[in-house]
């Protein structure tokens, strides 16, 4: 196992190293502020809102998290031909995310607005529609992924919005795919190098339950099995994260994390991390334990988080360093 010092050095490596993401992009609103009484209407708390804010979510908070680390993302994805998209657009150059966001009239972009009332999540009021893809958007999705230059990875975040089809699976088979799953999509997952689904996505991937070990290590074995997978980072919430490789042992990552407060983002953040590190030359091993401290990081934080590279360092300094256990 790599000692703290050691991979803190490896994260030099990501430095401007180039990786596509391709996957739905969204928009995440909050609203934040004080719950002081229950309504009169409804048995529901009042949050007097103090103010808004903005951030990618999504594929956008994955690229958000790769640049954050040092690597210089370069985003596809969908949205619509509206006012949301203009934000993200904007929130995009702020964070100078090279991004191609091919645009629809016959779409809306997704937005997830989170009401938070005294640092709590109080309700979540999604907008969207999950359409298949137009024609000439599936084309053009092509045309785009037919001119990847960057490397022999390309990164996944499929939320189930219709960017993510067979089709657009198809287009990517010269390449290494580490992806993010959506369990909606799972028939369309096949002959991928890394998915890394959390706990529930491997339960209703694989029709099956997680209640102990034993059970972490037969879903993923009939995943790996029926996906043709060749390598497989199921993340199991406070228990951290386990890896399956073809015909090697399986190796069982804890969390880091001290305190886990929202696990909003966190499997962005898990994606990113393994797939920025994997595309600078890291090791499957390390780029796993990199980034189960790149999860502890995120999910110590309200609202959807993304790591970077200075608390990164600071959190493999200071977090607990896993022992990690093969099974």
């Amino acid at each position: 196992m790599q000692s703290r010092n050691q991979l803190i050095c490896n994260l030099d490596k990501i430095q401007g190293r180039r990786l596509l993401v391709i996957g739905d992009i969204m928009l995440d609103h909050y609203q934040w502020g004080e719950v002081s009484r229950i309504s009169p209407e409804a048995p529901v708390p009042v949050v007097y809102v103090e103010k808004e804010t903005y951030s990618l979510g999504g594929a956008g908070n994955v690229a958000r998290n790769i640049k954050g680390l040092g690597g210089e993302p370069v985003l596809l994805s969908i949205a619509g031909d509206d006012e949301q998209c203009g934000e993200i657009k904007k929130l995009l150059e702020r964070d100078e995310i090279e991004h191609t966001i091919i645009s629809s009239k016959k779409r809306k972009t997704t937005v997830k607005t989170r009401v938070i009332g005294n640092s709590q999540q109080i309700v979540r009021v999604d907008k969207e529609n999950c359409n298949d893809l137009e024609p000439g958007l599936l084309e053009e999705i092509k045309t785009r992924i037919q001119k990847n230059i960057f490397g022999e990875y390309i990164l996944v975040s499929d939320y189930g919005k219709g960017m993510i089809t067979r089709e657009t699976l198809g287009e990517l088979m010269d390449f290494k795919v580490v992806l993010d799953p959506k369990t909606r999509n799972f028939k369309k997952y096949k002959n991928l190098f890394l998915m890394t689904p959390n706990q529930k996505e491997a339960e209703e991937g694989s029709n099956s339950k997680i209640r102990s070990n034993r059970d972490i290590i037969s879903t993923g074995k009939k995943l790996m099995k029926n996906k043709n997978l060749e390598n497989l980072l199921i993340t199991v919430g406070p228990r951290g994260m386990v890896l399956f490789r073809s015909d090697k042992e399986i190796i069982h990552f804890p969390t880091s994390a001290r305190k886990v407060y929202d696990v909003t983002g966190a499997g962005d953040t898990v994606i990113a991390t393994m797939g920025i590190c994997l595309q600078a030359g890291y090791t499957l091993q390390d780029a796993c334990m990199t980034a189960n401290y790149a999860a502890g990081l995120v999910v110590g934080q309200v609202g959807t988080a993304a790591a970077d590279k200075e608390n990164l360092i600071q959190s493999i300094k200071t977090m607990n360093l896993p022992e990690i256990y093969r099974w």
